[in-house]
């Protein structure tokens, strides 16, 4: 089986409310992902800053070609729990770190599959074509309503538990994380988004903007956009194609985990 690769370009910004910024991110050839951090005094880019650091320690190993897909969720679910174990040693050590936590989006190209790994409510989008789909699903207490029907998606801009998070990685445990595993196609584009993104802009104007043929641009003109409308909170974009051969042989961190 042939080797599918990322195409990445990616980019942070603080935006033009907080004073710091919690939201790290990692792109590699194969594995790319995106932390929104949380907690007061720092404690968020603390947060966020581990579960990247420790994601990318274990990049090689997870999408190395010989691991099956039983022995791959084995291996993601050892890594959210070493995640979740950190944030609570250091948390326990620091006082001032107590309740930080962070979500964790992250797709890992291994050979033609691609596979998803999420806690939380930063998001993953696939465009395929002229059709963009939402590949992960919120953790959050509004996602939960609407899927029993108790409200409708007019309701939730106004909705008190609109930022509610029903899983976070805070070194109190996680509920389980299946992975979703996805056919890989050449030419496929994925987004990954802190909610400083998702929260502001709907998919009808991310789609609009992820389509720029160049990536940069692409990035760029999703960040402006929140700005334009006033970006209250950190924003994270990582646009990746999905390309057969690995011209871009390097690794990078942004954000808080620089």
């Amino acid at each position: 089986m042939s080797q599918l690769f990322f195409a990445t370009t990616a980019r942070s910004a603080t935006g033009l409310v907080r004073k710091g910024n919690e939201d790290s991110a990692f792109t590699s050839p194969r594995v790319i992902a995106v932390a929104d951090g949380m907690g007061g005094h720092a404690a968020g880019e603390v947060a966020s800053r581990i579960a990247i650091t420790k994601l990318a320690e274990i990049s090689e190993v997870i999408t190395h070609p010989d691991i099956d897909t039983e022995s791959a969720e084995d291996l993601f679910s050892s890594a959210l729990h070493s995640i979740d174990l950190e944030i609570k040693s250091e948390a326990d050590e620091n006082s001032q770190l107590s309740g930080m936590g962070t979500t964790l989006t992250a797709l890992f190209a291994i050979e033609e599959k691609i596979s998803l790994m999420h806690i939380g409510d930063s998001r993953a989008y696939r465009l395929r074509g002229s059709s963009l789909e939402q590949l992960s699903l919120d953790h959050t207490v509004i996602q939960e309503l609407l899927n029993q029907g108790a409200i409708s998606e007019t309701d939730i801009a106004t909705h008190p538990q609109r930022s509610v998070l029903t899983q976070v990685l805070m070194g109190e445990g996680i509920a389980s994380a299946p992975l979703l595993i996805l056919d890989g196609k050449i030419n496929d584009r994925y987004l990954l988004c802190s909610d400083g993104l998702s929260s502001v802009l709907s998919d009808k104007e991310i789609k609009s903007l992820i389509k720029a043929k160049d990536r940069q641009q692409a990035v760029d003109a999703l960040i402006d956009a929140t700005y334009i409308n006033g970006a209250p909170d950190n924003v994270t974009v990582i646009i990746a194609d999905l390309v057969d051969e690995n011209s871009e042989n390097v690794s990078q961190k942004i954000g808080a985990a620089q």
